[in-house]
Formats: C-alpha cells, sequence, structure tokens
C-alpha cells in the first residue's frame, strides 16, 4: 500500500462488531474512541442485544452505529421505542439495512419505507446509512440495488458497501454508482485480517439456525479465507487504491468487518498506518 489516500482511508474506519457475550470488553481493551463501532443486528435475537451493547458502549464515549433493520420492526410503534432508546443513548448515527429476517417481524419488508418514516418523525438522526451491494445480491439484480440507493438518498447521509474480495468490481461498482448521480458519501465495506478458524467457530457461536444461515450464505467467504495466500486486506485496498481514493470516488472511509476479531483488526490497522508512514 502506499499514498496518502489510503492513510486517509485507514484514519477514517468503522468497525463492525456482532453483539455477542465478550463483544463490550474486547472493543474496551482495544478500540480507540476515534473509531466509529457499529453494532449488527440478529434475524434469529432481535434488535434487543443490539440495542443494549449500544447503550453500553455510548456509556463508555464511544460513537456508535446501531443497524435497525427493517425487517426486525414489528409495527410503527416499535419503530419509535427504537428512536427513543437510542436517542437517550446518546445515538445521532443509524444504518438501516433491509436485514434477513424472513418472514418480517412486521410490516415493513425494506429499507425505504423505514426511511421515509423516520423523515416523518422529524429526522431525529443526524446521519443515516445505507447498503451498496458491489458483489451482485444473491435475490437482486444490480440494477435494482442501485436503483434502490437512487430512491433512499433524500432520506440517508451514507452509503455503506457490502464486503467486495475483488478490486476491479469494487472499483467497477464505483464507478457505475458515481455515474447513475449516486453522489452519498461512500464507506467501502472490507473484510479485516481474518483467520479462517475463527470466523468458523464465531459463526457456531451465534445461535445454531442463524450460523447455519451465515455459513450458507457466506460459504464464498470461507473459500477465500482458506486459499492458499487468500484473502489479504493489504492486498484489497492496495489494488483498489486508484479506485478508492481518486476525489469523484467520494470515498469518505472504510467499514471493516471484523467479525469480532477486534484485537486482531486494530493491529492490522495499526501496522498499515506505520507502513504508510503514519
Amino acid at each position: 500500500m502506499g499514498g496518502d489516500g489510503l492513510k486517509t482511508l485507514l484514519s477514517s474506519v468503522r468497525y463492525e462488531v456482532l453483539p455477542a457475550k465478550a463483544t463490550e470488553d474486547k472493543v474496551l481493551a482495544h478500540v480507540p474512541r476515534d473509531v466509529v463501532v457499529t453494532v449488527t443486528a440478529s434475524p434469529v435475537k432481535g434488535l434487543e442485544p443490539t440495542l443494549d451493547l449500544v447503550g453500553r458502549l455510548a456509556a463508555h464515549g464511544y460513537r456508535v452505529v446501531p443497524h435497525v433493520p427493517a425487517r426486525l420492526l414489528r409495527d410503527d410503534a416499535h419503530l419509535k421505542d427504537v428512536v427513543d432508546q437510542l436517542r437517550e443513548a446518546g445515538v445521532d448515527d443509524v444504518f438501516v439495512p433491509a436485514g434477513d429476517a424472513d418472514p418480517p417481524a412486521g410490516a415493513y419488508d425494506g429499507a425505504l419505507p423505514v426511511l421515509r418514516r423516520l423523515s416523518e418523525l422529524g429526522s431525529p438522526f443526524a446521519r443515516v446509512g445505507i447498503t451498496g451491494y458491489p458483489e451482485s445480491h444473491p435475490l437482486i439484480h444490480d440494477d435494482v440495488t442501485i436503483q434502490a440507493m437512487w430512491d433512499k438518498r433524500t432520506h440517508a447521509t451514507y452509503i455503506v458497501s457490502n464486503l467486495c474480495f475483488d478490486a476491479r468490481v469494487l472499483g467497477e461498482w464505483v464507478g457505475r454508482i458515481r455515474r447513475r448521480d449516486v453522489a452519498l458519501p461512500l464507506y467501502v465495506g472490507v473484510a479485516g485480517p481474518v483467520q479462517r478458524a475463527k470466523l468458523l467457530a464465531m459463526a457456531t457461536k451465534i445461535g445454531v439456525g442463524e450460523s447455519t444461515r451465515f455459513l450458507t450464505k457466506h460459504a464464498s467467504w470461507f473459500l477465500r479465507f482458506a486459499a492458499p495466500g487468500g484473502y489479504s486486506p493489504d492486498r484489497l485496498l492496495a489494488s483498489s487504491a486508484a479506485a478508492l481514493t481518486v476525489p469523484s470516488a467520494g470515498v469518505a472511509g472504510l467499514h471493516v468487518f471484523t467479525f469480532n476479531q477486534v484485537a486482531e483488526t486494530e493491529r492490522w490497522r495499526r501496522a498499515a498506518l506505520e507502513r504508510l508512514g503514519n
């Protein structure tokens, strides 16, 4: 890696964590307070573990971003309760994906109706994130996902891209959404320095039903991590640097999927910044 652009991206990171039993301790031990922490939500366990962890981390002084999947919300009253709880905790930034719950918990089957409802509630959060898909969504055509970003743009303030392991695909996707006049700032989703064995252990700890869903949905991830000389975040960023650091790309930072390997992720980031001369 090289260049001031990558240093800027590595200095503007968000760490995604899962609300597991040890997550709070891991974050406190290894994550600086200037790093944004985002907390996922489980389609099996619901929103409560996410909201609980978000409140605790916010009380420790972190800027925390909860995932609020539309398909986990029961109704308008539930959404209002979630908003009130988050505002009371001092949260001013939420990430609103559609989510994987099947069937949905209530009337919301996608992110756009939730985003519209938040706007009707007076836009209670200063920042609202939505999802982008550099690698094709398994059920939705690429043109539809890009159109969805356009439809959501007036209710959101930034985009978080899903994982992508191919620098060429990532660069082409960034160019494509910009050509479609989707101008929201983008946080590029990358996997941290994940060890396959630890990823597998994490997946099996999140519940039998959900871990089966996780492993089925993300089987290709394990193949990439296990391949000889397989995945490396350094190689991906080096290959993507030209596309991600040009001003027209509008990349605001990195969204790092830690898979709760928090210490390893922060060590990698610090080492990368040192190599870049930070």
